[in-house]
């Protein structure tokens, strides 16, 4: 039976989303094609974090060490070197994250396996692997199969495939570590974590999004009366914080945050993927934008072809009307 095997992302002793998006795909890959999926959990002190995972594999590959107390993307290559020479995996799966491009590439060219990143779909199709991905911002999209081999590595794109609750039971193995220490060449020094802004948008019930379309600086108060009188918070593409409009910590994307609101409004955010990719799981989405063609439509539940500057306005005043 084939094995399709998933690195789990954690960090400060949470899983990240990514992990369970990518098991869920595995989940979904093995369903179709009679395989079964694993999960390699490297780390320190991890009972609990496997425990968590029990549900979502057939089977958990455990390596408990304390140099895996924090990421070194060196020791996990390393490590997961070993494993799969060992195990001999049909696919390995990792999340399309800085995590993940540590590692990866390196990885797969020790291995000799055929390697591509930022994959939007997976298919095994007459036992290779055919993987979609976005070429021009998202403006088309690339089928590609992969050269014939015995194994494959990929990442894939966070949000292409919302995460479910599995109903399996692991058998949680845990192995030996195949290293013990970090290289000279690159050590972990120490973990800084990003400093909260006065507003936190990834906790918002709805977020305004603000992109290019707003042509000025100036007109930035116009969005944020319109995200307070409906109870939202302002977010932005990255085009906005680039132009020093808006800080980084108000920037959705794959370069700023992943939100997940009730409601997520863009306003004049054409819809490159890179900015899909940070709000893709919002409940519900409404696009404002006078380019029909562009991508964000795609993902919208509601889209407005039409020019924000008289949008918004207009909904503000039915809004404010509606809430008398």
């Amino acid at each position: 039976m084939a094995t399709i095997l998933a690195v789990i992302e954690h960090r400060q002793g949470v899983i990240r989303d990514i992990t369970f998006e990518l098991l869920t795909l595995g989940r979904k890959l093995v369903e179709k094609n009679n395989a079964q999926l694993t999960g390699v959990l490297l780390g320190h002190d991890t009972q609990s974090l496997a425990e968590s995972l029990r549900t979502h594999v057939h089977r958990l590959l455990v390596v408990d060490h304390e140099v895996f107390s924090d990421f070194n993307g060196e020791t996990y290559q390393q490590a997961l070197t070993a494993i799969i020479k060992k195990e001999n995996p049909f696919l390995t799966l990792v999340g399309n994250t800085a995590f993940g491009i540590d590692f990866c590439p390196s990885l797969a060219t020790q291995l000799g396996v055929p390697f591509t990143t930022d994959c939007i779909g997976v298919e095994m199709v007459d036992g290779r692997i055919r993987v979609t991905r976005q070429l021009y911002d998202g403006k088309m999209d690339a089928h590609v199969q992969l050269a014939e081999s015995s194994s494959y590595v990929l990442t894939v794109r966070s949000g292409i495939c919302p995460a479910e609750q599995g109903n399996l039971s692991a058998e949680i193995q845990k192995i030996e570590s195949p290293v013990v220490s970090q290289p000279d060449y690159k050590k972990f020094i120490e973990y800084i974590e990003a400093v909260v802004g006065d507003v936190d948008i990834t906790k918002a019930d709805v977020v305004v999004g603000v992109g290019r379309g707003i042509k000025e600086q100036a007109n930035l108060p116009l969005v944020e009366d319109f995200a307070k009188a409906i109870g939202g918070v302002v977010a932005c593409s990255r085009p906005i914080v680039d132009a020093n409009w808006l800080p980084k910590d108000r920037q959705v994307g794959s370069s700023g945050k992943t939100v997940k609101p009730k409601l997520y409004i863009a306003i004049g955010i054409s819809g490159a993927f890179q900015h899909i990719a940070g709000m893709k799981n919002s409940d519900t989405i409404i696009a404002i934008n006078k380019d029909s063609n562009a991508p964000i439509f795609n993902e919208a539940d509601y889209g407005i072809v039409d020019d924000l500057f008289k949008v918004l306005p207009a909904l503000k005043s039915k809004i404010l009307e509606i809430k008398k």
